[in-house]
């Protein structure tokens, strides 16, 4: 087998991607890079190493040192899936044990890590009122009751609207969650209809006091089932995870926060501050009420880069200081 045949394989499956599935000049493009990319392997086998040689083992090895080069898993997979239909379309001109990609995945994508404001940015978030707004209008004393309570609790926003003023219970409706003021906690329904009480601050518990002592406001515009809500929109409907999320983003905007800030950043923003300041990692899976502790333990990792950090910035002998 010479290369001008393995040549003359990859241009015939190429031409039946043109001609048969009518692929664009940009996909073509794509699929001939990385089938160029295995001719290249072929070649290093041997000057006439036939591309219908090529077993399950090559592809493994190729796929491994791509890995090692710090290709990234998504460009793996591709490549991947590109030489499957190659050698797919490669057995029905030439005889195959079988197809050699197959079985072969491309190495798991890092997760990555969830966004936490710095310590400062999340305070000043969550205590400073909107620019240019009236700080003691219903809307404004709402969202600054909200985003404390999200910084302070690490709730989810689901969590959050879910709230009612009080504890009730009636025929059509059962709280599934309110704030006790008295022990300092709320108690929440969260993933798989788990309860659980979270310690809450006392800036966020005078937050929600001064939005109570305006909510009633909004109460005659409320329905029967809305009327139980902590958390109200103009309108006197429950608040929604949409509605916080629009609110919040536009206050982080205001102040000038560089960041996309959603209720779930102040959520992170709570684990990453508390395991900085407490390094008691159960405790903070309690608080985010965690099924296991392999969710919670990602924030080690941003422990340790805000570590990293101050080294670098700090220490004499910090790499970046010996550049």
């Amino acid at each position: 087998m010479s290369i001008e045949e393995n040549h003359a394989y990859i241009g015939g499956y190429l031409d039946s991607l043109k001609t048969q599935r009518k692929l664009s000049p940009h996909t073509l493009s794509g699929y001939g890079r990385d089938l160029a990319e295995l001719l290249v392997f072929a070649d290093t086998l041997g000057g006439n190493f036939a591309l219908p040689s090529i077993t399950h083992f090559h592809i493994r090895r190729l796929a491994s040192q791509l890995h090692a080069k710090g290709l990234n898993p998504r460009s793996i997979a591709r490549k991947l899936s590109s030489w499957r239909g190659f050698f797919n379309w490669l057995s029905g001109q030439t005889a195959l044990a079988s197809n050699p990609v197959d079985g072969i995945k491309a190495p798991k994508r890092s997760k990555p890590l969830p966004k936490a404001l710095a310590a400062d940015d999340a305070v000043r978030l969550v205590s400073k009122t909107h620019p240019g707004k009236n700080p003691d209008s219903a809307s404004q004393q709402c969202n600054r009751a909200m985003f404390e309570l999200l910084y302070s609790s690490g709730l989810r926003v689901s969590e959050l609207v879910g709230l009612d003023a009080r504890y009730s219970r009636e025929a059509d409706h059962v709280s599934a969650g309110w704030i006790d003021f008295d022990a300092s906690e709320v108690t929440v329904t969260g993933k798989g209809s788990k309860m659980r009480s979270i310690p809450v601050g006392q800036p966020a518990l005078r937050a929600v006091k001064d939005w109570l002592a305006i909510r009633s406001t909004l109460l005659e515009r409320s329905s029967d089932n809305d009327r139980f809500a902590l958390f109200l929109t103009d309108r006197g409907k429950r608040m929604s995870p949409r509605v916080v999320q629009t609110r919040l983003k536009a206050h982080a905007q205001a102040l000038g926060i560089p960041a996309d800030v959603h209720p779930h950043v102040l959520r992170h923003s709570f684990a990453s501050h508390v395991l900085q300041s407490s390094g008691d990692l159960r405790a903070v899976q309690e608080m985010l009420g965690h099924a296991s502790i392999a969710a919670t333990q990602v924030y080690t990792s941003l422990d340790f880069q805000r570590l990293a950090q101050v080294y670098d910035a700090a220490h004499p002998r910090a790499k970046k200081r010996c550049e």
